[in-house]
């Protein structure tokens, strides 16, 4: 029969008032926090994070190393760029949000190693563990029986001998009739996680050495033009924090000739390029000039720096003269592409020597075609019909206003346009060696062949090229290459040594013979433990018994 409802044993249990807990304080809160931070599972979330926060660095140009793509970006997406600027998405490496994961990560490996650290060296020194009472409780327990009268001792000794030799570390412990031998082997499996992990802390610091000491810069050389390692020859120079800019070594690097192969076999990939190539000398001081080249993912390693090859196209040669015929202007504009087959877009600036200063736009087609609506392209990227055409604008060019103007755009609010457009004029149609007269008389321009020499139906090297290079300076470049060695050395031996503790015991019976158990723990998964034991247990056990005893020729079969 059940008791009442209103019964005491029925009525449920009062609801503790709560458990009391002492407060942390700002002392108890510090150290939680620290416990936090400097957690394995901390320092990988920050790892990941920080790979994350890589990411938007590919995405969009960074100024550190294509400050030419910023400033196209801000032009191509004028709404967009400034909101990706304040949160310095154009300076992701050296923001304060990636900064702040890189210091947080940094400090969380550093605070997970050194304790790790020092209870490794003290598990170094330490002897093995106690054997366990009960064996069969543990992994692999196996058990062997040696012969009549075999002595305990001299058995767990046979065992501590044949584990030394498979390199464990062993200990012999007896307890009355009982003998036994602790082992353990695999501390090469933590010290490769240590290894690995000093090694990731040490990446970070040498990186970090390295962005403050080091540098980056642009230039670009059109062949046959010299560039010499000093400040004011870049076009674009990126210094660390900590560089020191008279530490640069004076080298000169000459652009001889840039070649390009292109695919002509494959017609499904007719006119890719294959390889590029940019042949250059280096001059030292006091030394004479060393060829040397330059290749895609092949640098050249010069006067402590690294020399990438970063980009290429065509710089026309262009001549402009007054009515007189004196020339006003003549260079090799480098012409940035602007499809695979280089349809390349030029700006020609004639500030002097003229009526009014002129401001040209230009077009080159290394091989012109033209569409269905008749608009001009480039059907391959080798000079096989090769044609520059060119707007023509005068007025301001904006050059007298004190404000920097970049080479590779024109401003044309405050000019007019003579050719092209509304203007009823066509735009200047010139083929290398040609020339062209300017509307109302102002002279006339040429397109200049880069070999004068050639036939006037040769165009291979009528035009000449240009290469672009990243001038890199990295102290720490060796220091990384190390850290990088050691990372995979410690991964390697983290991932492929087992942790094991063996134990085996001698009991002796009661009818005089001797049972031998044996069994092992390993530290995380270890497939091959049973194994091993087993293993380790018959050569025991045979080494135990002896070999067989010889039989007399008299008494054989």
């Amino acid at each position: 029969m059940s008791r009442p409802s209103d019964h005491y044993d029925s009525r449920p249990p009062a609801a503790e008032s709560g458990i009391t807990q002492p407060a942390l304080g700002f002392g108890g809160w510090l150290r939680w926090f620290w416990r936090q931070l400097t957690s394995m599972r901390t320092a990988l979330f920050l790892l990941l994070l920080l790979a994350i926060a890589a990411v938007p660095g590919s995405l969009v140009p960074q100024r550190s190393s294509d400050p030419n793509g910023v400033t196209q970006y801000f032009a191509d997406n004028p709404d967009l760029a400034p909101a990706l600027d304040t949160i310095q998405a154009f300076d992701v490496y050296s923001s304060a949000w990636f900064s702040a994961i890189y210091l947080l990560l940094f400090v969380s490996l550093v605070g997970c190693v050194i304790p790790r650290t020092l209870h490794h060296a003290r598990a170094l020194r330490a002897q093995p563990p106690k054997t366990p009472a009960r064996l069969s409780r543990l992994a692999g327990f196996t058990t062997r029986q040696a012969p009549a009268g075999t002595d305990a001792a001299t058995a767990s000794e046979s065992a501590r001998k044949l584990l030394k030799a498979a390199g464990y570390r062993v200990t012999l412990f007896s307890r009355g009739d009982e003998h036994s031998v602790s082992a353990e082997r695999g501390y090469l499996r933590e010290t490769g996680n240590l290894v690995f992990h000093s090694a990731l802390v040490g990446i970070l610091v040498t990186v970090g050495f390295g962005s403050g000491f080091g540098f980056s810069g642009q230039r670009v050389l059109v062949e046959g033009q010299t560039f010499v390692n000093t400040l004011l020859a870049y076009d674009s120079f990126n210094p660390g924090r900590f560089f020191d800019d008279t530490t640069l070594d004076p080298y000169k690097l000459a652009l001889e000739d840039f070649d390009v192969t292109y695919e002509t076999k494959n017609v499904k990939a007719f006119g890719q390029p294959v390889d590029f190539t940019a042949d250059v000398t280096v001059t030292h001081r006091g030394e004479g000039a060393t060829p040397g080249e330059v290749k895609v993912n092949a640098p050249l390693r010069t006067g402590g720096t690294d020399v990438y090859l970063l980009g290429n196209g065509y710089a026309p040669t262009v001549t402009v003269k007054d009515p007189r015929g004196n020339v006003v202007f003549t260079d090799s504009i480098p012409f940035l592409p602007q499809d695979p087959n280089l349809t390349s877009l030029g700006v020609i600036k004639v500030p002097d020597g003229l009526a009014e200063q002129v401001g040209m736009i230009g077009f080159f087609y290394p091989t012109q075609a033209a569409g269905d609506t008749g608009a001009y392209f480039s059907s391959h990227p080798g000079l096989e019909y090769p044609v520059l055409t060119l707007r023509v604008y005068a007025g301001d060019l904006g050059l007298n206003d004190g404000v920097p103007t970049s080479v590779y755009a024109l401003d044309t609010d405050k000019m007019t346009p003579l050719t092209g457009g509304d203007t009823g004029v066509d735009a200047l149609e010139l083929m290398p060696g040609q020339t062209g007269d300017l509307p109302g008389g102002m002279g006339t321009v040429t397109f200049d062949r880069a070999d004068p020499d050639a036939a006037d139906d040769d165009f291979s090297g009528s035009v000449a090229r240009f290469a672009s290079f990243d001038i890199h300076h990295d102290p720490t470049q060796g220091w990384v290459l190390l850290f990088a060695v050691l990372i995979m050395l410690g991964l390697l031996t983290s991932l492929f040594i087992p942790r094991r503790r063996v134990w085996v015991k001698a009991l002796p019976q009661t009818d005089g013979s001797l049972r031998m158990e044996y069994a092992g723990l390993a530290r995380g998964e270890d497939p091959a433990l049973e194994a091993a034991i087993a293993a380790i247990a018959d050569k025991h056990a045979a080494a135990v018994s002896g070999p067989a005893p010889l039989v007399p020729a008299s008494q054989q079969i």
